[in-house]
This record gives structure tokens, C-alpha cells and sequence, in this order.
């Protein structure tokens, strides 16, 4: 089964802990701090990997997480970085936001890999925070919490050809004889119910990928029968072969097939209606269909398609087709050679949510904020040196004052991401606090 989308949620890792330590030796009398820094937290990547068809694997697992960086130690000992993360998807993944719906990347070579979540800074240790004025700092940072984001993977089809057409005009029957490519064939409609890839091989040097698209129908751009799902995928395609049951078995004409079919990739957009087309008018091994090849070929030609008359059954009239088929290609080559260099995209960050303080209940205030969240999640709180460094960082940020304006009280609980402090109107109003600070 072709796996065509996949949300999933990834976790860049958290930075480790900054060390809280003063050096004690022997014959060393003003030891001083010398807590190290945290590891850095491991990134998340997004790698392509050729071998991979579908996003299968997503099925079964959804979240994803890098490595937390280890905390920092004595004697200047800065802690080690996380492993990174990566998740190996197939080439022609477009990779959206799932929050805001964004396109973060559209992946279609082996040398892309998208960073997707960056590793949370390693807090800094006590040594990092010694002054002329205050020798030894009895705090230390926490590392910065990890990037949380929600993917939705989004898998386009990568082939050269997009063979499309109505259902049981024998597109199915025509990438079996034509490539190694085995889908279910058969005579009832919609056979094919997801994409099928095959390779062409002419000979030793001219080689195309081939995808047999279930059949389209009418309102196929709205969705009709999965229409849009399968229009996606040839989306990426060069040229497209359109195949026609020239002895209309179906008791279609072939010509209102083909404006029918064209009209749909109109209304699609994204180009499809623009893309080379190339014309197969199929199933001449029929007397019907032989009969009407004249009249089709006529009013095609007249419009300037390339038409061939052939039978996928019997294989017959296909050599002068696939020729025809890589003439475009080789047209649209340009002939230049791949860069297999690694090529590493970073994606935008998630949007940053603004300062917003409410009072959510009778003694309870929540601030809400991408900055001050962070701050308070990297504060040391064990001790009053760190608290009295919070502080003073709130004060920056213009916390205080909201809480202020909000209505805050003696004694309240602040809510700030998962820590809960309590509120004291002393220090909140103490102008000290919004003043500069020569603690970073």
C-alpha cells in the first residue's frame, strides 16, 4: 500500500544543566567557581533516503526525539552534546507546519536533509557568571528546553512520465509489459487504487521512471474518487502520457475522454494543464478501436499532440512511443550533472507567541510567552541568588509591571509554563528590578 501523508511530532533535545561548583584544592586558597557548561541538546533532521517509497514506516510511529545534552561538572567540565535525530523519508516529501500549514521543504534529492528543530543551548555553570564584584556565584543556568513541533509529510511521486487517463483504459496493463512494475490488473473500475512506479530501460544508457496513476473521472480535482490525491502525484512529472480506449469498451468517446481528462488538470492547476502530453491511443488489437484511429488521430494531430496508435496486450506499436517519450525527456534534461554535496536546509523556527498575562482564577495568574517561558524554564531556582536573577529578568521583560496591571496581589501563585511562583508585591514594585543587570 502506497502511504501518501503522515503527521507526526518531534522533540529537539533539551541542553544539559549548567554546574553549580567551587573549586576546593589542597594549597590552593582562593579556589573560586568552576561549574562547567552544559552539552548542547541534540538537533532533529529530516534525511532523504532513495530506497524508501512510501511513508509507511509513520504508521506505526509517530513521535520522534533527539538525545538531552549531559549537565556540566566541576572543574570546567562542560557536559556532552546530544545525538541528533534523523528521520529518513522518501525523495518528493514536501514537509508542511502543521500548526500554520507552512511548507518548511520540498525534499527531492539524496544530498537534502532539513533541520527541523534545533537542540536547546546547554545552561551556563557557575563559572561562566564570576565578576570582579560577586567571585563566587552560588547559581547556575538549566538548559534550554528542546523545540516541540508537529509535521505533516506530504509524499509527491518522483517519475519522469505520469501515465493518466479514465479508469480501464489499460494504463495498469501498459507499465506492466513496458517496466518491471507488476499492479493489479484487472475489469472492473478502479483497479488501481494508489500509484505505481516503473522503470523504462531502452538501452544500456537511456533509462525514465514511469507512474501509473489510478484512473481519473470527472470532479477528479475536487476530490471525486481520491481525484486529487492522485493528480498530486504527477505533479512532479516532465511529461504526461495520455492514454485512450480507442475502441471505447466503455461506451465513452475517446475525444470527450481526452477533453474531459484535460479540463480536470485545468481546474487542478499547479501547471499540470501546461505539461507536455503525449497521446496513446489504445487497445488496437480491436477492430473498433481500429476503426476509430483515423478520426482520432486527425482531430489530436490537428491540435499538435503526438499520437501513437498501440496495444498494450500484444505490445505492439510501443518502441516508436517510449522513444518519443525520452525525446521530451532528453529536451528537458539540460544536461547537467547532479551536485551530490550535502545540502542542508533550516527550516524557519516555530512563531514565537507574545507576552500575555491573565488572571485565570481567584489567586492564580498565568503568563504566557515563547521568551519568558524559556527564561524561567533555564532559571535556577534553588537558591536566592538564581531567584534574585529571575527577577530581575522578568523585570526586563516588562513581567512585573503586567502582573501589576493584571491585578496581582500579595500571595498569589504565577503560573509561567510549569513553574509556579509565588507573587510579592514588594519586589514586583522595587524599581530595582527593572533596572540593568551585570549578571550575563
Amino acid at each position: 500500500m502506497l502511504i501518501d501523508e503522515a503527521t507526526i511530532t518531534v522533540r529537539s533535545g533539551r541542553g544539559g544543566n549548567g554546574a553549580m561548583s567551587l573549586r576546593r584544592e589542597a594549597f590552593v586558597p582562593r579556589g573560586g567557581p568552576d561549574g562547567g557548561n552544559g552539552g548542547r541538546g541534540g538537533d532533529v533532521y529530516i534525511v532523504v533516503k532513495p530506497n524508501l517509497r512510501t511513508l509507511a514506516d509513520f504508521q506505526y510511529r509517530r513521535s520522534y526525539a533527539a538525545e538531552a545534552g549531559r549537565p556540566g561538572e566541576g572543574s570546567n567540565k562542560t557536559g556532552r552534546g546530544g545525538a541528533d535525530c534523523r528521520i529518513p523519508v522518501p525523495p518528493g516529501t514536501v514537509v508542511h507546519d502543521d500548526e500554520t500549514g507552512d511548507v518548511l521543504a520540498d525534499l527531492s534529492s539524496a544530498a537534502q536533509r532539513l533541520l527541523v528543530a534545533k537542540g536547546g543551548r546547554g545552561g551556563r555553570g557557575n563559572a561562566a557568571f564570576a565578576t570582579a564584584t560577586r567571585q563566587t556565584p552560588r547559581f547556575a543556568e538549566r538548559g534550554e528546553p528542546g523545540v516541540v513541533r508537529r509535521l505533516r509529510l506530504e509524499l509527491k511521486l518522483l517519475a519522469d512520465v505520469g501515465i493518466i487517463g479514465f479508469p480501464n483504459v489499460g494504463k495498469s496493463t501498459l507499465i506492466s509489459v513496458i517496466s518491471a512494475a507488476r499492479p493489479k490488473i484487472a475489469a472492473y473500475p478502479f483497479t488501481t487504487l494508489e500509484p505505481n512506479l516503473g522503470v523504462v530501460r531502452l538501452d544500456e544508457e537511456r533509462s525514465f521512471v514511469v507512474a501509473d496513476t489510478p484512473g481519473l473521472i470527472v470532479g477528479a480535482h475536487k476530490g471525486v474518487g481520491l481525484g486529487d490525491r492522485f493528480l498530486r502525484h504527477i505533479e512532479r512529472t516532465r511529461v504526461l502520457l495520455h492514454v485512450l480506449d480507442a475502441a471505447g469498451l466503455e461506451g465513452r468517446d475517446p475525444l470527450a475522454d481526452f477533453e474531459a481528462i484535460n479540463r480536470e488538470l485545468v481546474l487542478f492547476g499547479r501547471g499540470l494543464a501546461e505539461r507536455p502530453q503525449v497521446v496513446a491511443l489504445n487497445k488496437m488489437d480491436l477492430a473498433e478501436a481500429v476503426e476509430a484511429e483515423g478520426r482520432c488521430r486527425a482531430a489530436l494531430e490537428a491540435r499538435g499532440y503526438s499520437v501513437f496508435a498501440i496495444s498494450a496486450a500484444t505490445r505492439a506499436g510501443l518502441p516508436p512511443l517510449l522513444n518519443c517519450l525520452a525525446g521530451y525527456l532528453d529536451l528537458g534534461a539540460g544536461g547537467a550533472e547532479a551536485d551530490e554535496r550535502v545540502e542542508v536546509i533550516e527550516a524557519p523556527p516555530p512563531r514565537q507567541q507574545p507576552l500575555q498575562v491573565e488572571r485565570v482564577e481567584e489567586g492564580l495568574l498565568v503568563v504566557r510567552g515563547t521568551e519568558v517561558e524559556r527564561l524561567v524554564a533555564m532559571g535556577d531556582l534553588s537558591g536566592p541568588e538564581g531567584l534574585q536573577r529571575l527577577h530581575r529578568a522578568l523585570g526586563r521583560l516588562g513581567v512585573l509591571r503586567r502582573l501589576a496591571q493584571a491585578g496581582a496581589e500579595e500571595g498569589d501563585t504565577v503560573r509561567i509554563g510549569k513553574t509556579e511562583l509565588e507573587y510579592v508585591e514588594d519586589l514586583a514594585l522595587d524599581g530595582a528590578w527593572e533596572g540593568p543587570s551585570d549578571e550575563d
